[in-house]
């Protein structure tokens, strides 16, 4: 555990005693309320204000050092934001005492009200130093649990001003306390952002209170005291976080897993997901240890699958041990959509996907939005125009049959396990009865997608996505699926457009955009009837 330099850990103590000075200031004013009383917390403004600049400054200067290692980092960057919210604590106080001093009738204020809970805050500033010096996240959360008792105070003055309001002409004064209940409401809220501060520095990743409580529980028994290790994984764009969960049960066993929680559709569709493939395909998905639902919110606590995701072994590992995981997966595709084929006619939709997401890609890269084009006798059509078009014959234009498809196949979202020579599929959410082209397409766009310009780097993603396209219409042939490259392009030109959005690097993500106005118009070139015989330039589309 990495200690707080000297300079800082004076500052920041001495931070804490100012705002306990000004809030013991705070409980004398609202056990008699005088001008005197508010004036004195109230010009103590520069006080808090310097202390937390001082910390941050001398923060700061540490961290543009070159020698900082990760857990320095973590724990400076998080005592910056308990500073920070010391700070914030000492403006609410001052706030909600200006406020006081405009209510002419201070019995509205109902300032005994405040005793017991002010106190709380006064003694959860002095867990924070002890806290963040012995890795506590049992204070920690003290702290941050003085939050609800603040929100259960400010509700119960918020029903009695507003109750009063009805029955007493003195409305200004009402309104002008109900402003003094909100202030100290707050101050809650700066408490448990410090308490997420020193949980995110024992946890050694940034992390909110209620995930902290929901991890906990999802955790088989472990003691309150039990450090927890958890490493970030990812963070989707739905809004969900995935982490690694290290720790032990009572029993001292290792508690190795996979948390991720979010919103409650996302989290149980992919439980849905997940056990879905359970039924079908056993083996491939990771089994569930534990949900919980919250709220609008959920989290799975899901079995931790050794081995590197396809991304780790396309960028980071050598040709072997690549070829050996493709080989690998190519015989599990075969047999999954063998397996599972179903004579269910199926309708990507892919243009009404791309389609909904163009607003997206225009927000991002507002140049590629473009009007129809005439050059003498020459019209270039736009690009919405070519998607509604592509649309119209791909409804015409369904599968003969339908698979078990992951979803969402990314090359993160495949994990190839060596030791044991296994395949597993993640994030399940989108997992679904398809068009196996859905796959085929999103993972070969999700190589060429990566902004990496190394070039045998790029030759190597190219070769990983033409490999499984190479696969697939194998699979294809065998199964007298005669469109299927139609299909693809149309595939292809969906995932190209709207992962630009996720492309920051302009020149990568034109590139992209080209290549899916392309696609659109090599369709819409094909006559209709005659789309078996369209052939796609595969290994052009995925070398630069």
């Amino acid at each position: 555990m990495a200690k707080l330099p000297r300079s800082i850990d004076e500052n920041l103590y001495f931070l804490s005693v100012e705002i306990d000075g000004q809030l013991a200031g705070m409980q004398d004013y609202f056990k008699s309320p005088n001008q005197a009383a508010a004036q004195k917390v109230i010009l103590r403004a520069g006080y808090s204000y310097n202390l937390a600049s001082k910390l941050t400054k001398a923060s700061t200067q540490i961290l543009s050092q070159k020698k900082v290692t990760s857990e320095q980092q973590n724990l400076l960057r998080n005592v910056e934001l308990i500073a920070q919210n010391l700070d914030l604590i000492s403006r609410l106080a001052r706030r909600s005492l200006t406020y006081a001093e405009t209510v002419d009738r201070k019995a509205y204020l109902r300032g005994d009200t405040y005793a017991k809970v002010l106190k709380q805050v006064r003694d959860s500033l002095k867990l924070i130093q002890p806290a963040l010096a012995r890795s506590d996240s049992k204070s920690a959360v003290r702290i941050g649990q003085i939050r609800e008792k603040m929100e259960d105070l400010y509700d119960r003055v918020f029903r009695t001003l507003t109750e009063d309001m009805r029955k007493s002409k003195h409305t200004a004064d009402l309104a002008n306390s109900l402003l003094v209940a909100n202030e100290v409401r707050r101050i809650g809220d700066a408490l448990q952002s410090v308490s997420e501060a020193i949980l995110s520095v024992n946890l050694g990743q940034p992390v909110q209170f209620e995930r902290y409580f929901t991890l906990k529980s999802l955790l088989p028994s472990t003691k309150d005291d039990e450090p927890v290790d958890m490493v970030p994984l990812a963070e989707t764009r739905s809004g969900s976080a995935i982490s690694s969960v290290r720790s032990r049960s009572e029993n001292g066993e290792p508690v190795n897993a996979v948390f991720k929680d979010g919103e409650l559709r996302k989290v149980r569709e992919e439980r849905a997901g997940v056990k879905s493939w359970h039924a079908i395909y056993p083996g491939l998905a990771p089994k569930i240890l534990s949900y919980q639902k919250h709220g609008q919110s959920a989290a799975l606590l899901i079995e931790h699958l050794p081995g590197y995701t396809f991304e780790q072994l396309v960028l980071n590992e050598n040709d072997a041990l690549l070829a050996e995981a493709q080989k690998k997966l190519a015989m599990t595709l075969n047999d999954v959509w063998r397996s599972t084929r179903m004579e269910e006619p199926a309708v990507m939709a892919s243009m009404r996907q791309l389609s909904r997401r163009l607003p997206e890609v225009y927000r991002v890269h507002p140049e590629f939005r473009a009007d129809p084009q005439g050059f003498g006798g020459l019209r270039l059509k736009g690009f919405d125009e070519l998607v509604r078009e592509a649309a119209e014959r791909e409804d015409k234009l369904e599968a003969a049959f339908s698979v078990h498809i992951h979803g969402d196949f990314n090359l993160d979202n495949v994990i190839y396990d060596p030791a044991e020579k296994k395949l597993h599929f993640i994030d399940l959410h989108r997992s679904r009865y398809m068009d196996y082209v859905q796959d085929v397409s999103v993972f070969m766009i999700s190589n060429y997608r990566l902004q990496i310009q190394d070039i045998p780097v790029r030759r190597r993603l190219a070769k990983v996505a033409c490999d499984l396209q190479s696969v697939a219409a194998k699979f294809a042939r065998s199964q007298k699926d005669r469109t299927y490259e139609y299909r693809l392009a149309l595939g292809l030109a969906r995932s190209f457009a709207t992962s630009t959005r996720f492309v920051f690097d302009k020149s990568h993500a034109r590139r992209m955009f080209i290549r899916a106005r392309f696609l659109l118009e090599q369709a819409l070139a094909c006559p209709e009837g005659k789309e078996e015989r369209f052939k796609l330039p595969i290994k052009e589309l995925f070398v630069d």
